[in-house]
């Protein structure tokens, strides 16, 4: 699939979307303004299949316009970390993908809350039944999407809970997952243990299967993956190879070097670093500063007394290290 979506990147890439994170928080800004000015006006774009099926069918649209919580200091520091996580994965992904990754997301929603509308008509009056599923549909699980997907994208990236906690986002993203588990098992608990239209919480349940849906199928099948073209691989083949050799020469002159000089000696007692020229370490002397010298071929170490003054070691083909 992920060859698939190159062809189709190829063939309609230009037509993409650009700063479609931009757009949507500018959109959800639109709703929380006409939610301040009438506080029923969203009332009219919500995704309510029992109203569209009945003619208002700009809530096919319109319900991105909804926003997913009510409106805050806290919502104001939200929608600025999903725009900035949106715009990266935009950068690394490519406009095209993004694309593809959030209007999927949307198509995967709108399309399980019209399949869920007849489903749950059969056993609620349809009236109830498209209210439920627009107040649950939203563009929370769409945000909530964005997030797992920048998490998977940027697992190492740290970000400051409540400006003070370092957290990586993979742990961040493991702990957004553990909610949603809670929450999908508490609204299970409601389903089973409600009164006459408990099962309608249900609904909140599928939603959030609908944007597990979406993100588990665009990385698993469709992620973007880096392929070397034959003279990349041959560099990296080589670049491996030197790095091995690098590394056999290293060990056979510490082995050299721990027999005729004595560093055997110093390996024992724990010393982590030592001089080359005078045999110094952290151990005999703890106020001594060690550094490997650059100019040498391969990791050679030395205190501050003789780092500048030792003969540097050279490749036995005359060049500096690393020379091309």
């Amino acid at each position: 699939m992920n060859d698939f979506l190159s062809k189709l990147e190829r063939k309609y890439g230009k037509h993409a979307v650009p700063r479609l994170t931009a757009i949507m928080i500018a959109l959800m800004a639109a709703g929380y303004i006409m939610q301040a000015i009438n506080a029923s006006a969203l009332s009219y774009f919500t995704l309510n299949p029992y109203l569209i099926f009945r003619g208002q069918i700009w809530r096919l649209v319109t319900w991105v316009l909804v926003p997913p919580s009510s409106f805050n200091i806290f919502t104001i520091i939200l929608l600025f970390f999903y725009l900035s996580i949106g715009m990266s994965l935009e950068r690394a992904w490519g406009d095209f993908r993004y694309n593809v990754y959030i209007f999927g997301g949307l198509i995967i929603t709108l399309a399980a809350a019209l399949i869920c509308y007849p489903l749950f008509s059969i056993f609620y009056p349809s009236s109830i039944a498209g209210q439920a599923i627009g107040m649950f549909f939203s563009t929370y699980y769409i945000c909530m999407s964005i997030l797992l997907a920048y998490a998977a994208t940027f697992p190492e990236a740290v970000v400051l809970v409540m400006f003070i906690i370092p957290v990586k986002m993979k742990y961040f993203g493991f702990i957004y997952a553990a909610f949603m588990a809670y929450d999908a098992i508490g609204y299970i608990r409601l389903a089973i243990q409600g009164g006459q239209f408990g099962g309608l919480y249900v609904i909140p349940v599928i939603a959030m299967i609908a944007s597990l849906v979406n993100f588990l199928v665009f990385f698993i099948s469709s992620r973007k993956k880096v392929s070397l073209n034959p003279e990349q691989k041959k560099r990296q083949k080589e670049f491996r190879r030197q790095v091995l050799e690098a590394d056999s020469r290293n060990k056979a002159r510490e082995a050299a070097r721990e027999k005729n000089e004595g560093a055997g000696i110093v390996t024992k007692i724990g010393a982590r670093h030592r001089c080359e020229v005078c045999g110094r370490t952290e151990i005999s002397d703890p106020e001594l500063e060690f550094r490997y010298c650059s100019k040498c071929e391969g990791a050679h170490e030395y205190c501050m007394d003789h780092l500048y003054t030792h003969q540097h070691i050279r490749p036995a083909s005359g060049k500096e290290p690393f020379e091309a």
